[in-house]
């Protein structure tokens, strides 16, 4: 479970450390996200959040998650029935904690709800309230013909062109569906590296 107190910006970020915000979607390549928060976290001074969809959290274990030391933060957390004018809203200090963001994986339902700017859950909710300067990574994985379909090509314009995220996948490969084609996410270990590279990471000694 996250903290039993408020996340608050100012007092989560740590002078020095790269501030990484990990969102999973309802992908099964949600799978992945242990993984990544367990690379991630092999590099000197990196902190982790991971925001989940309800439909991503099907696909991983969050324990496994947060026995790193990352929080998983989801809609419950968002809006608990106790808030006053002045508290602290999870989406706003969390955009303001973030680095770099990885929508990793991006659904194709969570592709068009960032396209049609909808803020229906926390994790849609951070994206529309992203400042422009964080750099943010989307990295789709969906069934190959939902990827074909005509409407993601047009979402991915809006993304790409218009929001000016950097959009990066997906691969052709044997799928979960056990369709074969494009639609996988990136290989997980890609996406690691997206952020070493970025930021000049350097990896701990094991």
């Amino acid at each position: 479970m996250p903290s039993s107190g408020p996340f608050i910006s100012d007092a989560e970020r740590v002078v020095g450390n790269t501030h990484i915000l990990l969102i999973t979607t309802g992908s099964v390549a949600s799978v992945k996200a242990p993984l990544i928060v367990k690379e991630l976290l092999m590099y000197h001074n990196v902190k982790i959040e991971v925001v989940s969809t309800k439909a991503s959290l099907e696909f991983f274990d969050r324990e496994e998650v947060e026995r790193t030391g990352a929080r998983i933060w989801t809609d419950a957390d968002e809006w608990t029935g106790t808030y006053k004018i002045g508290d602290p809203i999870l989406h706003i200090e969390l955009r303001r904690w973030a680095d770099i963001v990885l929508v990793a994986p991006c659904s194709a339902n969570t592709l068009a709800k960032i396209a049609g700017g909808l803020c229906d859950n926390l994790v849609t909710s951070l994206m529309r309230a992203l400042s422009p300067s964080t750099p943010t990574y989307v990295f789709p994985a969906m069934n190959t013909l939902m990827y074909e379909h005509p409407l993601t090509a047009e979402h991915l314009r809006i993304v790409r062109d218009i929001i000016h995220y950097n959009v990066v996948g997906p691969i052709g490969k044997s799928l979960a569906c056990g369709d074969v084609g494009i639609g996988a996410m990136t290989e997980w270990k890609d996406i690691v590296q997206v952020v070493v590279k970025k930021f000049q990471l350097s990896r701990t000694l094991t």
